[in-house]
């Protein structure tokens, strides 16, 4: 990798996850103000701030040289058995995030996963509507080296027309009739040219799938063509429809992990994101844009789950003390917060090993050794 290559990936890594984290803030900011909360310090970034400026109503804004969050300190976050007596008298009546009612925690709490779905839909309609949707067209694409379909013969430009006696009807057809046939030996007639040609072929096996739940694969990439720029009313639309798609396949992905059909060895962390700004980057700047939509609805889904320390886990707290009328006692949510330190912090570093070990960091060492 050339050093422009590098630069491209780092500079395209800072803006994806900038703009993703300051936006999530921004709701959380925002909603703040709305329910009557001043807000102490808006973060982009952790560690010793490079830059900080403090605006008229007091709030501190930093910028901090570790890209990897943020945070928004609403003014009397701390509880108020906790705080001491400095903390306490300096207080502002009527402004604390302690004293407001369970609903308004709950709705500076949600904001910033709400503004995630909104940035996603954002960038999609403006996409769409600058750009056109991207389209998957039944035809082949790319056959990948070595794969089922590369055994079996199959070429690019090939447009796939039946699966053993199953007449296909699309792209997605297709996708979920082969996931079922993993090691299955069937044909695929194609169209090619002018001919249909019929070619005898074992099904693959995913490399994620799991040996109890085996998922189909053919090795094969289908074209992708962009449309004409939509009328701004159909790229709202389309908008809402893709964001609502990118969600629902986000959680059947972490179901099928979860249950089992498919490992855990395909989660990314932040060197994975890092390098994927970096590819992504290099078709232009409305693939990137695409890229970050996507990402923004997995760190607002992400921020939903019920773990402590994640947004969700504040809201499942708030949600018992509206329903119980008193708080969760303070042991308890100590309790809950060590668990869900421990759980995002074993899921970071799994998460990097994965990243470190796609990097091949661990072979080379193996072969320093060997």
């Amino acid at each position: 990798m050339m050093i422009h290559d590098y630069l491209r990936t780092l500079l395209s890594f800072v803006f994806v996850l900038g703009v993703l984290v300051s936006f999530h803030e921004l709701g959380h900011y925002l909603a703040a103000k709305w329910r009557g909360v001043h807000v102490e310090v808006f973060s982009l970034g952790f560690g010793p701030a490079l830059f900080r400026w403090r605006d008229k109503s007091g709030t501190e804004w930093r910028v901090c040289p570790i890209p990897l969050g943020g945070y928004v300190r609403p003014h009397g976050f701390e509880d108020p058995e906790d705080a001491t007596p400095e903390q306490k008298a300096a207080w502002i009546k009527g402004r604390t995030f302690h004293d407001k009612s369970v609903f308004s925690r709950a709705i500076v709490i949600l904001a910033g996963p709400i503004f995630n779905f909104i940035l996603a839909f954002v960038l999609f309609a403006l996409l769409f509507a600058t750009t056109g949707q991207p389209h998957v067209r039944d035809q082949i694409a790319t056959v990948m080296p070595n794969g089922a379909a590369a055994v079996a013969g199959v070429q690019q430009g090939d447009v796939i027309q039946r699966i053993g006696s199953h007449d296909v009807t699309g792209v997605e057809d297709i996708q979920a009739t082969i996931s079922t046939q993993a090691g299955a030996q069937t044909t695929l007639t194609v169209k090619r040219g002018e001919q249909s040609v019929t070619l005898p072929i074992t099904i693959g096996k995913a490399p994620d799938s799991t040996p109890q739940k085996p998922h189909g694969q053919l090795g094969i990439i289908f074209a992708t063509e962009v449309g004409k720029p939509l009328p701004f009313p159909q790229a709202v639309a389309a908008g809402v429809k893709a964001t609502w798609n990118a969600s629902v396949q986000t959680l059947d992905g972490v179901w099928q992990i979860l249950s089992g059909q498919h490992t855990a060895k395909d989660l990314g962390g932040p060197l994975k994101i890092a390098q994927l700004s970096g590819q992504v980057a290099q078709y232009g700047f409305a693939s990137l844009l695409s890229f970050m939509a996507l990402l923004s609805v997995n760190l607002g889904l992400i921020n939903l789950f019920p773990v402590p320390l994640l947004d969700g886990g504040r809201l499942v707290f708030y949600a018992i003390e509206a329903i119980r009328g008193r708080p969760v006692s303070k042991r308890v949510q100590e309790i809950s917060f060590q668990v869900g330190f421990a759980l995002l912090a074993g899921l970071f570093l799994f998460s990097t090993f994965n990243d470190l070990s796609g990097f091949g960091l661990f072979r080379w060492i193996a072969s320093l050794v060997g």
